[in-house]
């Protein structure tokens, strides 16, 4: 009997392929061993009506067994024996053919070849060893929003397999078939990081195309290829290639690149600076200080150095004692004598 399932199975599986071997197997064993059943059992057993067959067939293969029909005869026990190996067969198949599914969907998902199901989600279009990585782990610092991570052929596999909010897509980054399969039209940013200029220059074109408007994060060798990439998006941030803590800062909060170009340029609305508190400035704590000197000299201190250090936005009850260096940004400078005659 053994040998005859296992003929059985090598004859159907040189013609069937996936899903449909167990599926042809299961058949197969169900109306040989119905036909069997009927023909060795004694006219008056109710095991091989229709209404009961299926049922005792069901909990047989599954060599669950619960006993309410049972054959009579030598014979149809003989029967019931080839149904349990059947079963057993079919589970092994069907388990053998789910391995081979989950395998191949792995797979395909680390070398990059399938489609994403992903929205509100970031993309990122270019891969560079190290520098990726970095950029990578702090876009999901503070949150698990989901990354989509794009390269080239070149990189046969997920750079990143561990990280669990990566998922990988393989292929050229100026094709539509890549935006599509990264999902970029229902992404929520975009950030270009290619080889060179004239490349992030193109992959910006197939971006725009895919999901136009979307906010778009570019890094750029010569920042004065950002009016090429503006033909293509005008909202586009374009961000210097060798400063890629500020290309996420710009993917996750957008705009923040134009504070930081007006901070740092001479010209701009704001300007930093610092000042060191005189004697007799009577400020008792960073709060106090914080709230003059937004009320009279529309500015807004960053941080303080103490004897302890330096300080980043403190606390507001932070103590402010003579000597104390404020860094502020500000519409001009501020005099220290301003603040004692106040």
């Amino acid at each position: 009997m053994f040998l005859l399932i296992s003929r059985l199975t090598r004859l159907l599986g040189s013609r069937l392929h996936g899903w449909r071997l167990p599926l042809a197997v299961i058949v197969l064993v169900f109306l040989s061993s119905w036909l069997a059943m009927a023909l060795v059992e004694p006219a008056d057993s109710e095991i091989a009506a229709p209404g009961n067959y299926w049922w005792y067939f069901v909990v047989t293969a599954a060599t669950v067994g619960y006993g309410d029909f049972f054959p009579e005869s030598g014979a149809g026990r003989l029967v019931g024996t080839y149904v349990i190996v059947g079963g057993i067969v079919t589970l092994t198949l069907l388990f053998s053919r789910l391995a081979d599914y989950l395998q191949s969907a792995r797979g395909k998902r680390r070398k990059g070849v399938g489609a994403l199901e992903l929205s509100e989600h970031v993309v990122v279009l270019g891969y560079t060893p190290g520098r990726t990585e970095r950029m990578l782990a702090e876009l999901h610092a503070e949150n698990a929003t989901p990354i989509a991570l794009c390269a080239w052929d070149e990189v046969g596999e997920n750079p990143v397999p561990e990280d669990p909010v990566v998922s990988f897509v393989r292929g050229d980054l100026t094709l539509a078939d890549v935006m599509t399969r990264a999902c970029v039209h229902r992404a929520r940013t975009v950030i270009v990081d290619g080889r060179d200029d004239n490349e992030t220059l193109a992959i910006a074109v197939a971006v725009e195309h895919a999901n136009p408007g979307v906010h778009t994060v570019a890094a750029l060798r010569d920042l004065g290829r950002r009016d090429n990439l503006r033909y293509v998006n005008p909202g586009i941030a374009c961000v210097q290639w060798h400063m890629p803590t500020l290309i996420t800062e710009e993917a996750l909060d957008p705009g923040i690149t134009e504070v930081y170009s007006d901070l740092m340029s001479a010209g701009g609305h704001g300007n930093t600076y610092s000042l060191r508190l005189p004697a007799g400035h009577g400020f008792t704590a960073f709060g106090d200080c914080q709230t003059h000197l937004g009320r009279r000299f529309g500015a807004t201190v960053l941080a303080v150095r103490t004897a302890d250090g330096l300080a980043v936005s403190p606390p507001w009850d932070t103590p402010i004692g003579d000597g104390t260096t404020l860094y502020y940004v500000g519409r001009g400078r501020i005099d220290a004598r301003d603040l004692v005659a106040r």
